[in-house]
C-alpha cells in the first residue's frame, strides 16, 4: 500500500495535521480578503471560519497522499460586490497562496529557533523526534501549495490571477476553453508527465523559496 502513497505511513499523521493548518488558513485568507473587499459571499455560506471540516475537499485532499499535492474545497466569490474587481480578484486569489508561504516561513524561523538556542538538544528525545517531523512536513507542504496553487490551470489560483490580469476579450476565450483546462491539469498531474512537467517547477521553486528563507532569516543564525 505504502508504494501507492507519497509519504511514509509513519508520516501520515503529522501529513493529516498539516494539511488541516494549510488548507484552513488558504481558504480563509481567500474568505478573509473577499469579505474586506465587500464580498460577503463566503460569509453567509459559513467559509469565513478556521474549521478544518469547512475547507477539506475529499478528492484534494486524497490527491495529497497519493501524488503529494492537493486542494481544499474553493472559496464562492461573487465579484460583483467588488468596486474594483480585477484588483480585489487579484488580492483574494493571491491571498491564498501567500498564506502558505506564510506559514511556511514560520515554521522555517521556529525550526531555526529551536535549533539555534538549543531547544531540540534539550528537548527529550521523542518529542524532539516529532517536533523535528512535524516542522519539517509544515514548511515542505506549505511551499509546495504555494507554488502548486500559482500553478496557471484551472480551478487553481494562478489561473484566476491571470484570468484578472488579462484584457476581457481574451478572459472571455479562457473561459470558453476553461474545461480542457482542467482536463489538461489533471493529465498532468495524476499521470507520469509530472514528472517532466509539474515536478521540475515545484523543484525549483521549492529551491527559490528556501533560499528566499535563508535570506530573511540569516540575522537568526
Amino acid at each position: 500500500m505504502e508504494n501507492f502513497l507519497a509519504f511514509p505511513v509513519e508520516l501520515i499523521p503529522y501529513v493529516i495535521v498539516v494539511l488541516m493548518i494549510a488548507f484552513t488558513f488558504h481558504e480563509f485568507a481567500h474568505a478573509y480578503v473577499a469579505y474586506k473587499f465587500g464580498d460577503p459571499t463566503a460569509k453567509k455560506q459559513g467559509r469565513l471560519t478556521l474549521s478544518p471540516l469547512a475547507h477539506l475537499d475529499p478528492f484534494g485532499t486524497i490527491l495529497i497522499f497519493i501524488a503529494g499535492f492537493g486542494w481544499a474545497k474553493p472559496v464562492p466569490v461573487n465579484r460583483f460586490f467588488f468596486k474594483r474587481p480585477r484588483l480585489a480578484g487579484v488580492l483574494v486569489s493571491v491571498a491564498g497562496p501567500l498564506s502558505n508561504l506564510v506559514i511556511a516561513f514560520i515554521g522555517n524561523a521556529l525550526y531555526l529557533i529551536l535549533f539555534q538556542t538549543g531547544a531540540f538538544a534539550a528537548m527529550p528525545e521523542n518529542i524532539a523526534m516529532v517536533t523535528d517531523q512535524f516542522l519539517r512536513i509544515l514548511i515542505n507542504l506549505n511551499i509546495v501549495l504555494f507554488i502548486f496553487n500559482l500553478l496557471p490551470f484551472p480551478p487553481l489560483d494562478g489561473y484566476r490571477i491571470i484570468e484578472d490580469l488579462v484584457p476581457n476579450e481574451i478572459r472571455a476565450k479562457m473561459t470558453q476553453y476553461e474545461n480542457y483546462g482542467i482536463v489538461l491539469f489533471l493529465i498532468l498531474v495524476i499521470t507520469p508527465l509530472d514528472q517532466y512537467t509539474i515536478q521540475p517547477l515545484f523543484d525549483f521553486g521549492r529551491e527559490a523559496v528556501m533560499t528566499l528563507f535563508n535570506l530573511l532569516l540569516q540575522p537568526l543564525r
